[in-house]
């Protein structure tokens, strides 16, 4: 893509993004695969090396921090091995840590076994955070407004964000935009956020099926008026992204580049654009910008982030297609 505005680092430097949300460990094991298990049908992979890396949440705030943003993480681990190990991997970054612990609560890991560059299996381990930890949570959120320009809520189900309602309206009473990665099929506790970002699948969980570009259009605008929302940001894969919002819809084309692993693609998304929200970016620049940052990610293996040199130097121009 072209004429996409270059933002300056120093500009970014000055924004100010909270996440809040779901955490998780991703936790690789990368080995090869030479021979089928005689016990089943399933390749034997012989670990050789082990990676930990942020995931969910954390792994939004490492791809708003790698712009250079000034980033906050408010979230709850469990007081175990994989809380804190986050906690290391967030004290190694420029992130500005606001962990709960929940003794009841395992960390939420997503482990993936890596075989010859491809992945082969994920394993789930997570749990729900118990009531009083988030309660805990909503109040230091309101607090913590009056040091950050932009909210961006990472929702993946796991119950960090119970009272995710209170907290748009907290966020709202003070002027801050609010960006949410949504999950389920109940976006009405979404009520009165700036911007939604889901991609098709979340999408047709809510508004059902779409035959037509035009109904898609009507069914976008209904939700948004009927649950006061400032837009809408379909991501949609190889066909790009959409905007929807109050100064009609923009289409922007996928990046032409080989994809070689969307994990954590949605992440980089809506971190970006909270970054050059925060940075004094209009919208359809931001969302510009943030489809490059998407079709860059996808060609990295696992949870990754862009840089900044990425976004904007010519040669990463070429690497991406443009």
């Amino acid at each position: 893509m072209s004429g996409l505005p270059r933002i300056e680092q120093e500009r970014l430097a000055a924004a100010r993004v909270l996440v809040v949300g779901d955490v998780m460990l991703d936790r690789y094991w990368f080995g090869d695969a030479h021979r089928i298990s005689p016990e089943a049908p399933v390749p034997v992979v012989h670990v050789e090396r082990q990676e930990d890396r942020l995931g969910g949440a954390a792994n939004v705030a490492k791809n708003a921090a790698a712009l250079g943003a000034q980033v906050g993480l408010l979230s709850v681990v469990g007081t175990d091995e994989p809380g804190a190990r986050i906690e290391s991997l967030l004290a190694e970054s420029t992130i500005r840590s606001y962990l709960h612990r929940d003794a009841t609560l395992p960390t939420t890991i997503k482990l993936r076994v890596i075989g010859r560059q491809q992945q082969l299996l994920r394993i789930d381990f997570e749990d729900q955070p118990s009531r009083e930890v988030l309660d805990g949570k909503l109040d230091q959120f309101e607090a913590l407004l009056a040091d950050y320009d932009i909210v961006l809520m990472s929702d993946y189900g796991k119950g960090g964000l119970a009272h995710i309602g209170r907290m748009i309206d907290s966020a709202r009473s003070r002027s801050r935009s609010i960006l949410v990665d949504p999950k389920g099929d109940d976006y009405s506790r979404y009520r009165g956020a700036t911007l939604l970002t889901p991609n098709r699948a979340e999408l047709r969980e809510v508004i059902g099926r779409w035959h037509s570009e035009d109904e898609l259009a009507k069914r976008a605008a209904s939700l948004c008026a009927q649950l006061d929302l400032g837009g809408l940001l379909l991501t949609r894969s190889e066909e790009g992204m959409t905007l929807f919002d109050a100064a009609g819809r923009l289409d922007v084309a996928a990046q032409t580049r080989e994809v070689f692993d969307v994990t954590g693609a949605g992440d980089t998304v809506i971190a970006t654009l909270a970054v050059m929200l925060a940075a004094g970016v209009s919208l359809r620049e931001a969302v510009a910008i943030a489809n490059r940052a998407a079709g860059i990610v996808v060609g990295k293996l696992g949870t990754s982030v862009v840089t900044h040199a990425e976004l904007f130097d010519s040669h990463a121009h070429k690497e991406s297609g443009s």
